[in-house]
């Protein structure tokens, strides 16, 4: 008798049951060599407490080209397949979907049939997404029911401004790029991150900015010229149609990672803004949906820590202070507990968010920091700050690295930023783990982090726990 197929055991129709899984064992961390001398690299860490390699680098696959800019990359498929929608019940979580920001470049990697050895198995050229898309930069992978989402932070054109970014659609199987996911675009002109409710039938995306505001660095007087992005837009998933625009103030400058409640009955999120222009704060909003219309509302402000200039980057020198900076935000599986990466003053915030619209501060590691340059719990060196947060789906680690943007880490940290991932212990209290600490060396910078069996930055659910 024949075992019947049956779905991936990592998808998880509740985010309950999902955190009720098997611990992670493995996980992959984005490697970007800031001057571009050799090709970036996709690393595998062993992060199970009981292995003897527990805290070590595994393997480092190299890319097959130099200057990709690995960024935010992802997986195939997650516990979006398991909605009644789709007509892919059998996919498993097996490649990694990973974008060069910079070449506009995807790769795509296999994990099987050992996870910690993946191997190319496609190249997606730059040339075959502009042709089918009109669009470059490649930048958020979101696994589907239906296929593979992937964000965009470019249009057309050698510098990327012909025409608007936005999303594009892949086969989850053959990998093959569809074409643009809009219908109706509505008045989106910039583009970053992107993440939806899949029973409550809506999208919400934000802003950064065009190539040449982040290509080469941040741009000083578009900064304070309030021209990086600072809009949520909300879209009808199924329509594919833009329905609602929210202007967080143009002083709100860089609205960046969005993160909706896991729980799909749930009509509420957060989005992190990297900088008040009027007074240096970091920012979280929380946003949520009454009688049909989206609303938002500040409910985090972060303030600036003062700082002579004589400590500060060129860039910062002027403003007497270093600004939080806030680059990543992301949101535990019982919706409980909200994490923020303040990369500016070295910092590592949580919240317990159990009400959206009051959240409270139960938490902050320090370490790093472009005035502080506080140490590891270990007395190892830290250079940037936290940065990208991925959090275990027991919601008891929570993982991050240290590098935003390489012309960017540039500005901030003119000193460089050797590439480590480091762990929060987050069961009861919250501390630095004070084994767990993986340095990349100066050679690469560390970003983006995806946890084996699936993480809290990538799954969607379509049923409600119990």
């Amino acid at each position: 008798m024949t075992e019947p197929l049956r779905p991936d055991p990592t998808f998880h129709p509740s985010p309950r049951l999902a955190m009720e899984a098997e611990p992670e064992h493995l996980c992959y961390t984005a490697l970007l060599s800031p001057d571009r001398s050799r090709p970036d690299a996709i690393a595998v860490v062993d992060v199970d407490p009981g292995s003897r390699k527990y805290g070590q680098v595994l393997t480092k696959v190299d890319l097959p080209n130099k200057g990709d800019e690995l960024h935010h990359f992802g997986w195939n498929a997650c516990s979006s397949a398991l909605s009644p929608l789709t007509g892919h019940a059998f996919l498993q979580r097996r490649y990694l979907i990973v974008p060069g920001m910079r070449s506009s470049r995807i790769h795509v990697y296999d994990t099987q049939p050992d996870p910690a050895r993946p191997k190319l198995v496609k190249t997606i050229e730059p040339d075959e997404i502009l042709r089918k898309t009109g669009y470059s930069r490649p930048h958020t992978v979101h696994c589907g029911p239906e296929g593979i989402y992937v964000s965009t932070l470019g249009g057309a054109g050698p510098d990327g401004t012909q025409g608007p970014p936005g999303i594009f659609i892949m086969d989850c199987q053959t990998f093959e790029v569809l074409g643009r996911w809009e219908i109706d675009r509505g008045p989106q002109k910039l583009h970053y991150d992107f993440w939806w409710n899949l029973p409550r039938d809506y999208m919400v995306s934000s802003e950064w900015a065009l190539p040449p505001q982040f290509e080469n660095g941040i741009v000083p007087e578009d900064l304070l010229g309030n021209k990086y992005g600072h809009a949520l837009h909300f879209w009808d998933l199924r329509d594919r149609k833009h329905v609602q625009t929210i202007d967080l103030g143009a002083n709100h400058q860089m609205a960046l990672e969005v993160r909706p409640a896991h729980e799909p009955t749930s009509e509420y999120g957060f989005v992190g803004v990297v900088v008040d222009t009027t007074n240096l704060e970091g920012s979280i909003w929380t946003w949520y949906r009454e009688n049909g219309k989206f609303h938002a509302r500040k409910t985090i402000t972060i303030p600036p820590e003062p700082a002579k200039a004589d400590v500060l980057p060129p860039l910062l020198k002027g403003f007497g202070a270093v600004p939080p900076l806030v680059s990543d935000i992301d949101l535990s599986l019982d919706d409980k507990h909200l994490y923020v990466a303040c990369w500016g003053t070295g910092e590592l915030r949580r919240y317990d968010v159990s009400d959206p619209m009051e959240p409270k501060q139960t938490g902050s590691v320090r370490v790093g920091g472009i005035v502080q340059h506080a140490p590891h719990a270990n007395g190892k060196p830290f250079g940037g700050g936290p940065q990208m947060i991925e959090i275990s789906r027991d919601a008891k680690r929570v993982y991050f690295t240290n590098s935003l943007y390489s012309s960017w880490d540039t500005q901030f940290y003119p000193e460089g930023i050797p590439g480590v991932q480091a762990m929060c212990n987050a069961n009861g209290g919250f501390a630095l783990d004070k084994e767990f600490y993986v340095d990349f060396g100066a050679g690469y910078g560390a970003h983006q982090v995806r946890l084996q069996g699936g993480d809290c930055s990538t799954d969607s659910f379509c049923y409600p726990s119990a």
